[in-house]
């Protein structure tokens, strides 16, 4: 059913706008005309299904919300229906009308959220399905906002130990390029015909170089931005960026748990929802962020549909550490691979978190040093050659 954009007045005299769904134009009109208000403005929506989207803080939300309604007994129309009527103000609101409209047409949920895939990812998707077909939609809504709220602190977790680091890197960077190109440069004429400190003539020699080639500079620095962006969004960059990556010790151990944390908590939720282990590996690679991890998962799929054990599949691939594979084996035998896995994405979950102190404990004092250093070793070029009172009396 279309969605309409209307702007009105209600019987208070109060401007009022929303979103409302109709067969028609007319019969848009006709139901606002039934609800008191004098429509100024009425238009179809154009808003794209891609173009809608949930932000992460709002789908745990929805995620969250729509567990709870289902949990105290609401049918599922009338808890999506409740979810709607409380967003009817916000800007996504037309996503909540078009499930509730899809639901009373007749299509089932995971058909109705498979219109939205910038919002509901593949894994998602695949739990509601196998939680209609199983009936069990309070519980497995309720694991999916425990996934997401893990997977958020993850990132959160993340940006917060780089943002510092970044913050000081670029701070450093700045200073170095007032130094270079504006300080230097106007204490230069002070230094005229003078014996120089060595350090104070290198100092200068690399400023003036500098702004002799600051088209150069620019235009390398802005190359190899644009190189780096290229890359990364390339399959092939990326995977040379994380083979890189890969040789710095504090790096490599917290991107490889960060990927291990996400695959073995995606999994483990997917095969305690219910799907076949198949099925599991190829959602939850997709959400690994690590090309070469994916590489080893695509490999494993690939022998276990041969009819291979998962721990042997994966035995032989370089990045699965030593206690996926014997967990994986203990796990076969008893029957328990979903809680082997999430065992696994606990242990690693507080592995990566040490690394993260650790990597924030050990950038933070480097780069101030340097920082300290580079500046220090400015100012010093420049005072020097000013605490030399013989060539001042001698001029």
């Amino acid at each position: 059913m279309p969605l309409f954009r209307y702007f009105a007045v209600s019987s208070e005299g109060k401007a009022v706008k929303g979103v409302i769904d109709a067969d028609s134009l007319d019969a848009a009109k006709e139901r606002l005309r039934k609800q008191q208000v004098l429509v100024t403005n009425l238009s179809a929506l154009q808003s794209k299904q891609d173009q809608l989207a949930l932000p992460p803080s709002t789908l745990l939300s929805f995620t969250r919300e729509l567990a709870q309604l289902l949990k105290a007994g609401l049918p599922l129309y009338e808890s999506l229906l409740t979810i709607e009527e409380k967003h009817r103000r916000h800007k996504v609101h037309p996503l909540y009308l078009d499930l509730c409209d899809h639901l009373k047409e007749g299509s089932s949920l995971s058909q109705a959220l498979k219109r939205y895939p910038s919002t509901f990812d593949r894994i998602y998707l695949s739990m509601v399905q196998v939680a209609e077909q199983s009936g069990n939609l309070p519980v497995i809504f309720e694991q999916l906002a425990q996934l997401i709220t893990r997977q958020q602190k993850l990132k959160k977790q993340l940006t917060s130990a780089l943002a510092y680091p970044s913050f000081l890197a670029l701070f450093c960077f700045c200073i170095l390029c007032g130094l270079m190109f504006f300080v230097v440069p106007s204490m230069a004429e002070l230094f005229e015909g003078r014996s120089l400190h060595p350090i104070t003539t290198i100092v200068l020699g690399i400023s003036n170089w500098m702004n002799a080639h600051l088209i150069f500079l620019t235009t390398t620095l802005l190359t190899l931005i644009c190189g780096v962006v290229i890359c990364v969004r390339s399959r092939q960059g990326k995977t040379l960026l994380y083979e890189l990556s890969l040789k710095l010790p504090l790096v490599k151990t917290l991107l490889l748990h960060s990927a291990l944390v996400r695959f073995c908590r995606s999994l483990a939720m997917l095969l305690a929802g219910g799907v076949p282990l198949l099925e599991a590996l190829s959602l939850a690679r997709n959400v690994v962020k690590s090309p070469l991890i994916e590489a080893s998962i695509l490999q494993a799929e690939q022998r276990v549909g041969q009819g291979e054990r998962l721990s042997a599949a994966f035995k032989g691939a370089r990045l699965i550490p030593p206690l996926v594979l014997r967990m994986l084996a203990l796990s076969e035998e008893t029957g328990k691979m979903g809680d082997a896995f999430f065992s696994l994405a606990e242990i690693y979950d507080e592995e990566m978190e040490k690394h993260l102190e650790q990597l924030s404990t050990f950038l933070q004092p480097a780069l101030l040093i340097t920082l300290g250093a580079v500046v220090g070793l400015v100012v010093l070029s420049i005072l020097l050659p000013l605490t030399d009172v013989s060539s001042f009396v001698s001029n």
